[in-house]
């Protein structure tokens, strides 16, 4: 049953009860659309090539707080982005969600080599990287799929490259730095049930 309560009016009101994970996730969700934004306001010299700023925060919240967890940030900052930006049911926003589902993929199928421990092949920079890369080659796919049918867009792979190689590595030591702060008090380690 629904918890419901009456306001002074006497009318049932609908009451949904949050948990600290949904506060978390709130406030994590809302540091990724903030870098979101400032990473929309960079100019720069070809459309598509973006720091991916909140991509950081998606990266220590997968790491942090779990797969379920960094599923639900993510497309909360894609969704409410695209709104705040006004491109929701945009091309814009069928690339960004496309890119971000390519990038949690990527993260969800490399993230298993993380737990050999410290000295591992794969860290934070290097599951960045995964996810820059896996984040363009999604976006170039749907372009060349929907918005512009001709293989000349892959010609501009090599250079979506380099920018996923740069951005992927400048955000994985970014995400690497926070991750070795140790977290805020009270906040489990990992709560992955998904």
């Amino acid at each position: 049953m629904t918890p419901s309560v009456t306001d002074p009016a006497g009318t049932r009101v609908l009451t949904i009860p949050l948990s600290a994970e949904d506060h978390r996730i709130a406030w994590l969700a809302a540091a990724a659309i903030g870098l979101s934004l400032v990473d929309a306001a960079i100019p720069t010299p070809l459309p598509g090539i973006k720091p991916g700023l909140a991509n950081i925060v998606t990266l220590v919240v997968l790491l942090r707080f779990g797969w379920g967890a960094a599923v639900w940030v993510t497309g909360l900052r894609v969704l409410a982005g695209s709104l705040l930006l006004g491109q929701f049911l945009a091309p814009g926003f069928f690339l960004s969600a496309t890119g971000a589902l390519a990038s949690l993929l990527a993260l969800g199928l490399a993230r298993p080599l993380l737990r050999a421990g410290p000295g591992a092949a794969f860290g934070p920079v290097s599951l960045s990287i995964i996810a820059a890369f896996a984040h363009m080659a999604g976006q170039l796919l749907l372009a060349r799929l929907w918005l512009i049918p001709h293989d000349g867009v892959f010609l501009l792979a090599p250079l979506f490259a380099c920018a996923a190689l740069f951005f992927g590595t400048v955000n994985g030591l970014i995400a690497a730095r926070i991750l070795a702060e140790p977290p805020p008090a009270g906040a489990p380690m990992e709560t992955d049930h998904a």
